[in-house]
C-alpha cells in the first residue's frame, strides 16, 4: 500500500515538473489556487495525471471539496485505498 508520504512526494514532482511550483511552496496546508497559483485548467491536468498514477478514473465531483495539497492527498490515498 502507497503511504500518504508517498503521494505527497509524487504530488510534489508533478507540481514542480507540469506547473514549475517551487518545492518549498509545496506543503499540506497549501491552497492550489491561492497559494500555488493554479488555475481550472491546471486542476484539470494535475486530475488526469493522478487518474494515471491511481490507475482509476477520478470523477469531478470527487475533488470538488479538494483546497490544499493535504487535500488531494487524502484523495489519492482514499483513490488507492477502494483499490486495494
Amino acid at each position: 500500500m502507497v503511504s500518504k508520504t508517498d503521494i505527497l512526494a509524487t504530488l510534489s514532482g508533478y507540481l514542480q515538473d507540469m506547473f514549475e511550483v517551487p518545492a518549498d511552496k509545496i506543503t499540506p496546508g497549501a491552497r492550489l489556487f491561492d497559494d500555488l497559483d493554479l488555475d481550472s485548467i491546471d486542476a484539470v491536468d494535475l486530475v488526469v495525471k493522478l487518474q494515471e498514477y491511481t490507475g482509476k478514473k477520478i470523477a469531478p465531483a470527487e475533488f470538488k471539496s479538494v483546497r490544499t495539497i493535504g487535500d488531494v492527498v487524502e484523495q489519492v490515498y482514499a483513490q488507492l485505498s477502494q483499490r486495494a
